[in-house]
């Protein structure tokens, strides 16, 4: 008499992943059909500098086309988050409630960040540098973050990934935010060299510090 032992077949959900992927698509498909000309430019971002040029107004960072796309990125910086650490062995790609976590720390660190830079902009009377300046950041931030999101598939949906990828991926966001921020500087030297005591305050308290504690706190939670 053959004997049969049974196995329970353990499958992985990931139909939430792929519902965010869809509603990222479909987030930027809209985007594209309502804001056209602007999106055209956007898209252009990595060849000409025109969309800053025309679009640097500040009320630009409250606009409908922004706003979305600021979703988008969130969802695909925590995707990319999630899914480097589950390469370096920090967890698991498929654990919502992980990417969640991730999200929920990912908006609460920006509308912190975003509540702070106001304060210090508001007693400082530099409104109006402070939101050109965030703008220019904003618009390379989520460049990256959409060249990301079909990495980000990669990553979820293909086994197994070195982890010398998404190192190597982060050295590059790394510069790239390192040469759009240097970029931004130059683009804005005029109005920094006429308020350059408050530029530094603004640059210790908001670009170093917050950064230098994230990379501290990190480095020490997985050691």
């Amino acid at each position: 008499m053959t004997e049969y032992i049974l196995h329970p077949r353990i499958t992985e959900n990931t139909d939430w992943a792929t519902l965010l992927f869809l509603f990222c698509f479909a987030t930027i498909a809209i985007t594209k059909s309502v804001f056209e000309n602007r999106f055209a430019d956007f898209a252009n971002l990595l060849f000409s500098d025109k969309y800053n040029k025309v679009y640097r107004e500040s009320n630009n960072l409250k606009n409908g086309f922004t706003i979305a796309l600021f979703f988008v990125q969130v969802v695909s910086l925590a995707f990319f988050i999630q899914l480097s650490l589950h390469i370096y062995g920090h967890g698991e790609k498929t654990d919502w409630m992980q990417y969640v976590q991730i999200t929920n720390f990912l908006l609460f660190f920006i509308l912190t960040k975003v509540l702070i830079e106001k304060i210090i902009a508001t007693s400082f009377h530099i409104e109006e540098f402070v939101e050109q300046f965030n703008h220019q950041k904003v618009t390379y931030r989520t460049y990256i973050a959409l060249i990301l999101l079909p990495i980000n598939m990669l990553f979820f949906y293909f086994d197994p990934i070195s982890k010398v990828v998404p190192t190597l991926i982060i050295a590059i966001v790394i510069v790239a935010n390192l040469v759009t921020y240097f970029i931004s500087v130059k683009n804005y030297q005029n109005l920094i060299l006429s308020k350059l005591f408050y530029f530094i305050l603004y640059l210790c308290t908001l670009e170093i510090a917050p950064y230098y504690f994230l990379y501290y706190w990190f480095t020490k939670g997985i050691a």
